[in-house]
């Protein structure tokens, strides 16, 4: 899809989103007017209009794909989302729970009843299950597994043995598999009896008689190929493939690495047990980047945007308080220096600009080293190098910028000596914020944590005190 045509659906989608709001704001507009009203036929004329703008909402609703009303209920705050959302055809539940966020489907589920949800959940893969499983209540998914047939019960049960970052809790089950004796003939009049392959399906994987993978069958040169050819002769005999205790992440940059639509998920024993499709890999790369993003932050988890106030208040008051801390600690080192700043209060108009240099300067290292860990480009061997690299980068950086802002402050006060303190504090400040840039997140990595898990808050810390103590303190040196 070329960037026209995806600046394209994201323009209908958006005009589709004001379409729902201004329906959903016309019926409360003329439920207003119709309850100021008084009369015989009060009640009829409130039933006709209410009905018909949610028969004109449903029928924009039914006209959407599941991934378009999912984008539109994580834009509407919890009343209008619960109004939408049971405007929805039973039959697409499932689909929609799936597309949404953890934190909207935890206010869809806690909306549906236990019926709704069985409906719902049988309409399901086994992968499918196992990712909605965790949300749903206990009896729900006692129910559910009872109603299974034993294939598909223990499908449930072995993606759910998995953690949610590896391989197996994300593999796909649905494929489909041929014998390597047999011609491609023989193959394409099998996949002709075949109501439908599944989705994603650009390649048959090939075992023998025990599930054992002996290669896959790319769909292309099935159909260039000799139809008299045996499977055998035009097969790929060394696919890329996982195991299903592997690392999800590590699976999605194989994805990208080797342009893979699906690839095989084999045991111990190289026996077949289900597929990885890109769909998935898509999915885990973006929540991985969202969930890196949170981190920095010192967010703990996802947020339903229209979430309450105090649901939002637990999402972020423990980063919040540590923040409040490092804060107190940076203006304990300003009081520090108060006769300072007394006697040359050009130091309180300068202070501010070390320390936002630092700390940008800081969050742009975090996230290099940040992103170079999760492709896995940082190793003990290279530490030391990349620690050489970055503090190299700052000196240069704060040579440059701190040459022009001691400039600056030579011409606005007059005094060359405090455009040298300011060139020297930026300098150290941005060498500092270059230092705790690669240790913070390789500190966080010893410790078994996240590296990304406020990172930013924690080099603001260091770059604020950092940058407020050594200007602060050059200028008491060396200006008074």
């Amino acid at each position: 899809m070329t960037e026209i045509e995806v600046k394209k659906t994201q323009d209908s989608l958006q005009d589709r989103l004001a379409q729902v709001v201004e329906l959903l704001q016309r019926q409360r507009v003329v439920e207003d007017l119709t309850h100021r009203q008084e009369g015989h036929h009060h009640d009829l004329v409130e039933n006709l209009v209410h009905r018909q703008n949610l028969v004109e909402l449903q029928r924009k609703l039914d006209d959407l794909h599941s991934a378009d009303v999912a984008y539109i209920l994580e834009a509407l705050p919890l009343d209008d989302r619960l109004t939408v959302w049971q405007l929805v055809k039973a039959e697409r539940d499932g689909d929609i729970l799936l597309e949404v966020s953890d934190s909207v489907r935890e206010t869809l589920i806690a909306d549906m009843d236990d019926h709704e949800l069985l409906a719902a959940a049988k309409e399901m893969d086994a992968d499918e299950l196992a990712d909605l499983a965790p949300e749903l209540p206990r009896d729900v998914v006692h129910e559910l597994m009872e109603s299974l047939d034993a294939q598909q019960r223990e499908r449930v049960r072995s993606a759910l043995s998995y953690d949610e970052d590896q391989v197996g809790a994300l593999m796909d089950f649905e494929m489909v598999t041929i014998r390597e004796d047999v011609s491609l003939e023989v193959v394409l009049r099998y996949l002709r009896r075949l109501k439908e392959l599944p989705g994603h399906t650009d390649k048959l994987f090939v075992v023998d008689y025990d599930g054992i993978l002996k290669g896959v069958l790319p769909i292309k040169r099935l159909l260039v190929n000799d139809p008299e050819k045996k499977v055998a002769e035009v097969m790929a005999s060394d696919p890329v493939s996982f195991h299903p205790d592997e690392n999800a992440y590590d699976a999605a940059q194989a994805f990208e690495r080797y342009d893979l639509i699906s690839a095989p998920v084999v045991d111990k024993s190289d026996r077949l047990i289900g597929r990885l499709t890109i769909d998935e890999m898509v999915d885990l790369i973006r929540e991985e980047s969202e969930s890196e993003v949170l981190s920095m932050a010192g967010l703990r988890e996802e947020e339903d945007i229209f979430a309450s106030v105090w649901r939002s208040l637990r999402n972020r008051w423990a980063w919040l308080a540590i923040n409040l801390i490092t804060a107190f600690v940076a203006s304990r080192v300003i009081g520090l220096f108060e006769g300072s700043i007394e006697k040359l209060v050009a130091l309180a108009a300068l202070m501010p600009i070390v320390a936002g240099i630092g700390g940008n300067s800081g969050n742009q290292t975090i996230t290099m080293i940040v992103r170079a860990m999760a492709l896995d480009q940082v190793s003990p061997g290279n530490t030391s190098r990349l620690m050489r690299k970055e503090l190299a980068v700052s000196l240069i950086n704060g040579l440059i910028w701190g040459g022009v802002i001691g400039l600056v402050a030579y011409l606005l006060y007059d005094s060359w000596s405090l455009g040298v303190v300011m060139t020297g504090a930026m300098t150290l400040n941005l060498l500092l914020a270059a230092l705790m840039g690669v240790l913070i997140p390789m500190t966080l990595v010893r410790m078994g944590r996240d590296p990304a898990m406020g990172s930013s808050v924690m080099i603001t810390a260091v770059t604020d005190s950092g940058g407020f103590f050594i200007f602060l303190g050059l200028a008491t040196i060396f200006l008074l």
